[in-house]
């Protein structure tokens, strides 16, 4: 069921989805101060996945066939490690370093992307896209200033770069699924992939052991402008729609018209939407280093997708 790419939309779907990413990372850390991260995880992969089901059953009964036993193991390898490990170690990071320290190594996936490509699927990767991305790297230590009140814990180093790999098992095994044998849709393969997912907590951590009474509460957003409460479970349910569901399947689609290391470098714009997005919401005024960086990061990017492009 593949179409005809058209880079340009998928640049445009992924960057949706990355703004999408930024703002729920704010909703998320709310979230936590009430939820551990297995439980958060859980509840963001479980209800997106009830949510998808739904929606899939409707619109693409079809899809909810597998296509025997190797897309299944794929589609495993794809919610488990992909989803779930992306989530889990990314909140235990930025539970033990600094939120700009772990997205630093968290974003180190475009990297590691392209060193699969070059060694594992043993695909051509110009010198040019290497020095770009290591530019668009340096740009992130800019845009979080890590020189500033650095503290290094090894768990949340691990953990973070966990994440990393993770990540980049989500762009390659969901790029495999989308383009090559099995030719899924990108709607059911989000739906699949947080099935897994929700599998996978729900055989650690039962259902009944959910503590559903502290989303009874509020949390506090703080604006520019004022201070203000808001239900925990509204925050919650906006998690699951709006900074889950849209955004993965946003992400995606997006590959149906760029490939694993488009999307991944891509990706990288997600620390600097965040400051963005911390600007409009929280009223955080941007350093001029990260300004600076910035405009380094999307310059980074710029040279390794041309580099890609020729």
């Amino acid at each position: 069921m593949t179409s005809r790419r058209r880079p340009i939309v998928g640049y445009s779907l992924y960057m949706t989805a990355a703004l999408m990413f930024s703002v729920n990372g704010t909703v998320s850390k709310l979230l936590m101060e009430t939820l551990d991260a297995t439980r958060l995880s859980q509840l963001r992969a479980s209800a997106a996945f009830v949510v998808l089901l739904v929606v899939v059953s409707i619109l693409r009964p079809q899809s909810l066939k597998l296509k025997g036993w190797r897309e299944f193991r794929l589609l495993a390898l794809y919610g488990i490690l992909g989803v779930t490990m992306t989530q889990w170690l990314y909140f235990i990071g930025i539970h033990l370093l600094p939120v700009g320290v772990a997205l630093i190594l968290e974003f180190t996936a475009p990297l590691m992307v392209a060193i699969w490509v070059k060694f594992a699927w043993s695909h051509h990767v110009q010198r040019t896209t290497w020095f770009g991305l290591f530019i668009a790297l340096g740009g992130l230590v800019l845009i979080t200033e890590v020189w500033n009140g650095f503290r290094l814990d090894v768990l949340g180093v691990t953990a973070s770069l966990g994440a990393a790999a993770a990540l980049a098992i989500y762009y390659l095994a969901g790029e495999r699924l989308l383009t090559g044998e099995f030719q899924r849709d990108s709607l059911s393969l989000t739906m699949w992939g947080f099935g897994m997912a929700a599998a996978f907590w729900a055989v650690f951590q039962p259902w009944w052991t959910f503590p559903w009474r502290e989303l009874a509460g509020s949390g506090d957003i703080a604006t520019g402008a004022a201070t203000f409460s808001a239900p925990l479970w509204l925050m919650a349910t906006w998690m699951v729609v709006m900074g889950t569901v849209l955004p993965f399947w946003l992400a995606l689609k997006a590959m149906n018209h760029i490939t694993a290391q488009q999307a991944s470098a891509v990706g990288m714009t997600e620390p600097v939407l965040a400051s963005v997005v911390a600007l409009i919401v929280m009223g955080e005024i941007l350093s001029a280093w990260q300004i600076i960086g910035g405009l380094v990061t999307l310059t980074g990017i710029g040279i390794a997708e041309a580099a890609r492009q020729k």
